[in-house]
């Protein structure tokens, strides 16, 4: 059972409607399903609009940010419990052991940076924790077609797509959790 998932996703403000639409929503349906949220403790961008989301909505949400972006980024202080940490080394590590698994948003490169780690990890058997791209029209594409020509050019496996689960939707998103 699923009790919670770490979401990586944009801190950006200027990201499009439809990305801040997918985040809602997604953190609605966390509340409802009791699923708890971790993330990385900004209340900017799609961090703050998932973090804000679960909780209007009665759920749980634990943030951990690192000290020096806690003003850029603005901590969250109005959710569950907000863990500031001194380097995003720890921050990092700690969005990976809270969650049973990874729901990956829109995101740049620090999205990128946590994705490829987790999928990294899940490569080398350090964790087995399904790893979701929330594939809001279609972002991931170009992404996974890059992993595709990874695979073409024998950097990685033929098999690598088993690594990661692409969700068009969140209720893909729940059957895949």
């Amino acid at each position: 059972m699923t009790r919670s998932v770490t979401v990586y996703c944009s801190s950006s403000n200027r990201v499009s409607e439809e990305f801040f639409k997918a985040a809602s929503e997604l953190g609605k349906t966390l509340a409802e399903k009791q699923i708890g949220l971790v993330f990385g403790g900004g209340n900017v961008g799609l961090m703050g609009c998932i973090a804000n989301a679960v909780m209007e909505n009665g759920g749980n949400v634990r943030g951990i940010i690192p000290r020096f972006l806690e003003e850029k980024e603005v901590g969250h202080y109005g959710i569950t419990e907000l863990h500031v940490v001194e380097t995003m080394h720890e921050r990092k590590i700690k969005l990976t052991e809270w969650a049973d698994a990874f729901i990956v948003l829109p995101g740049g490169f620090g999205t990128l940076d946590e994705l490829i780690e987790v999928i990294t990890w899940r490569h080398l058997g350090h964790h087995n924790k399904p790893i979701l791209l929330f594939n809001v029209n279609g972002f991931w594409n170009p992404l996974t077609d890059f992993f595709d020509n990874l695979a073409s050019q024998h950097m990685v496996k033929p098999d690598h797509h088993k690594l990661y689960t692409i969700c068009n939707s969140i209720e893909e998103i729940l059957v895949s959790l």
